[in-house]
This record gives C-alpha cells, structure tokens and sequence, in this order.
C-alpha cells in the first residue's frame, strides 16, 4: 500500500431484509460491522462514511447523500465530494471479513481506472473497489448530466465505462450481512477452531488501539512453558509480563515485535529453567529416601 489513498465506506443503506435494523452497528466476533471494514484500511489519508453517524473505534469524516436513501452512486458522489486523494478506496460497511491483505490488492492492481474484487462465483463487487478518483468523478457527471439526478442509479451504469482491473477474491472476503442468515453464519464461521485466535487477536488489537505484529504459537509456547514448568496460573500473567515489559521497550525505541519476541525468550528461558531445578531436586529427593 505505497500509494496515498482516501477510502469512503457507504453505510447508508435501508436494510430491507434486515428489517430496517442498524446494518453497520451489528456486531460479529463482539465488534460491530462498520468497525470491521474501518480495521482493513487503517492508513488511509481521509476515511469518509456515507451515512448517519455511529460510535467508530477511530475517527473518520462523516456526511449523507442527498436526498438520503437515494442510492450507491448518490452515495458515492456524497463520499467523493469529500475526498482529494488520486486513488479512492470504495467499501460497504458489511464485510466481516474483509483484510488489509484484499484491500492492498486492490490498491495495487494496475487497472487503468482502477480495481475491482471479483468474488469466487465470478461476480464483480463495485463495493469492494479502489477507483482513481478523476475517471470517477468523470463518470458521476456524465451520469448526472445524462439522468438529471444520480438517484436510484445502480452501480453497474456507473462501472461500466471504466477500465477496471479484477482482483480475485480471498476467501470469504467479499462475503456480506445482507439477512440475519449472513449475520448468523458470520458469527458462526468467526468462532470456527481454525481461526478463531486470529480472529480473536484481531478483535484485541483493534479495541485496544495497537497495532502490532503478534507471534501467536511464540506466545502459546510460552504460556505452555510457564504452565508447566511453574504452575497454571503462571501463564496468563507470565504472557501480561511479557507484554508489559514489550510496552516499556517499545517507549524506548525498540521495535514492538522484536521487543515482545525478546521478552517472549527470556520468560520461557526462565520457565525452562525453573523446570528443570525442579526436576533436579525431586530426582535428589527420590534418590536420598
């Protein structure tokens, strides 16, 4: 992700098959939709979400369409108007599992106009999209020119003139909560053995506010190491130890990974030796009595 981008996430929508619930403000994995999309482009320049306003767990710039509920493209042109960078990232605020991964991809593809997400069935997805932004906003007035209004407009009237690259999907990356169904299966797939740490870890980072690199099975080893070599309840405060002792070299100006890798070493060095004198003094005992 060299390139400087703006990112808009539409929001807005009326949820018809939810019933008219809050879309963006569900929540899947304890975090809520919109917060989800927002977690995979962390370092855009200005993040702007079309819709009415909702807590966030970082700041963004909100506006509306006009008139509101009057469609993606009108939704689009709200969230344009506030946006100056070449190369604008465009989401739907209802994709669980959308990664910085995709989103790099998409900002990367060489498309003359830009990328789009082709999802494994084939289908395009012009909501999970990285456009440059003079071509689009070309579009937008030659639309609004041609129908006198951008509303009700659908996405494909505006697409289709642009020359767009095809990105494919990772899995279950262009997956979105149109129905409680969706909603249901996201939070089911989300706790799946598999992938539930990553998720979980995920989920942490995010509502802590860091942004760090973590080495899950370094981690595990060591909570295995301190749990055994020591006692159980070792574990989970050797792990916060670690953690603390990470924080206070990251302050100084070490690298946070490095820091929790280093610090990681070393409790589990301990552990392993506190196991091992252990093992030595029973052995004695045993071979005194």
């Amino acid at each position: 992700m060299g390139m400087s981008y703006d990112a808009i996430v539409l929001a807005g929508g009326a949820a018809r098959r939810l019933g008219g619930a809050d879309k963006p403000a569900l929540s899947v994995g304890g975090r809520t939709l919109l917060d989800r999309v927002l977690d995979a482009c962390p370092d855009a320049r200005t993040t702007v979400v079309v819709g009415g306003r909702r807590a966030t767990t970082r700041p963004v710039h909100w506006t509306r369409e006009d008139p509101p509920g009057g469609g993606p493209v009108a939704a689009l042109d709200a969230g344009l108007r506030r946006t100056t960078a070449e190369l604008v990232l465009v989401l739907s605020a209802d994709l669980p599992f959308l990664d910085r991964e995709t989103v790099g991809a998409l900002l990367d593809a060489p498309g003359a106009d830009g990328a789009m997400l082709r999802d494994a069935d084939g289908r395009d997805q012009p909501l999970v999209a990285a456009y440059r932004a003079e071509p689009l906003r070309r579009e937008i007035a030659l639309l609004a020119a041609e129908h006198g209004t951008l509303t009700g407009l659908p996405l494909r009237a505006l697409t289709a003139e642009l020359d767009l690259a095809r990105v494919s999907s990772r899995p279950l990356a262009s997956f979105d909560c149109d129905t409680w169904d969706d909603l249901a299966a996201a939070r089911a797939r989300i706790r799946e053995h598999g992938g539930v740490l990553e998720q979980w870890i995920t989920a942490v980072k995010s509502e802590l506010g860091i942004d760090l690199t973590v080495d899950t099975k370094t981690l595990l080893d060591l909570a295995r190491d301190a749990a055994h070599g020591v006692a159980r309840p070792a574990a989970p405060l050797t792990t916060f130890l670690v953690g603390y002792a990470a924080a206070h070299a990251a302050a100084t100006g070490a690298d946070p990974a490095q820091a929790v890798a280093e610090a990681s070493r070393k409790a589990a060095d301990l552990a392993l030796r506190w196991a091992d004198e252990a093992a030595a003094d029973s052995a004695e005992q045993n071979g005194s009595g």
